[in-house]
């Protein structure tokens, strides 16, 4: 059976936090959340090292990198296109 993976916010993100970094026993603010204390402690240690900046969304790729790969694909679509010719082409040749 699949299990879905869940999505947080970044407020609910803080919200766990705060709680434990707030004294509230870890054990009760997962149970709170219901979440996972693997996924409650590594939220607190991204918090520690980054602050709020660790629950920005991650742009996966920038987007100048994004357009230039865009471009790329697009270049690759047309060699592969006239490759794919070239290749109908010289077989048929061949088989005369």
């Amino acid at each position: 059976m699949e299990t879905k993976r869940r999505k947080y916010t970044k407020e609910f993100k803080l919200s766990v936090v705060y709680e434990l970094l707030g004294g509230m026993k870890p054990k009760e603010v997962f149970e709170k959340y219901q979440l996972d204390r693997q996924t409650g402690y590594r939220w607190l240690q991204e918090f520690k090292a980054d602050g709020e900046k660790a629950f920005e969304r991650k742009e996966l790729v920038p987007g100048d990198e994004l357009k230039e790969a865009q471009k790329r694909i697009k270049e690759l679509e047309t060699e592969n296109r006239i490759l794919k010719k070239a290749t109908a082409y010289f077989a048929e040749l061949n088989s005369k």
